[in-house]
């Protein structure tokens, strides 16, 4: 596993942030952007951070995915969940009005359900701190698991 790296470039970011991003931006500006990232999210603009969300594929999408979300999110393809999936998905971008992100990193998409819905009964603002924070943990991630 990798330590976390005392600077990144945008383009580094970028890659584990799935796009490039006024978050990844700023964050490029600072030493140990992948360790001070929970420090600085809350007080970024909320554009900005729903900005950060709206780069991140939909849990369960099919198509358009990175090489690394298609790994993260796995190959368990039921369609009854794929279809809750998306229909929950759907329900908290209309309700919060940015996309649903967790750490998924292999865990079962009927699992990934449970999160989903117990997410959709929290605040706006709980849900884009948690959902902004969630695309960090899976940045480091991805960092660690880099060769």
């Amino acid at each position: 596993m990798r330590e976390l790296p005392r600077q990144l470039t945008a383009d580094e970011l970028a890659e584990l942030f799935e796009g490039r991003t006024r978050l990844v931006e700023r964050l490029a500006e600072l030493e140990d952007p992948l360790g001070r990232a929970g420090d600085v999210v809350p007080g970024l603009p909320e554009e900005e951070l729903v900005e950060a969300l709206a780069a991140h594929p939909a849990i369960g999408a099919r198509t358009g995915l990175s090489a690394r979300s298609a790994a993260e999110q796995g190959g368990d393809a039921d369609p009854v969940v794929l279809s809750e999936l998306a229909y929950l998905n759907q329900v908290y971008e209309e309700k919060f009005g940015f996309r649903f992100v967790v750490f998924v990193n292999g865990r079962p998409k009927a699992e990934i359900l449970d999160v989903l819905r117990r997410r959709l009964a929290r605040t706006r603002e709980e849900e884009l701190e948690t959902g902004v924070l969630e695309l960090v943990a899976i940045a480091k991630d991805r960092w660690t698991r880099t060769t």
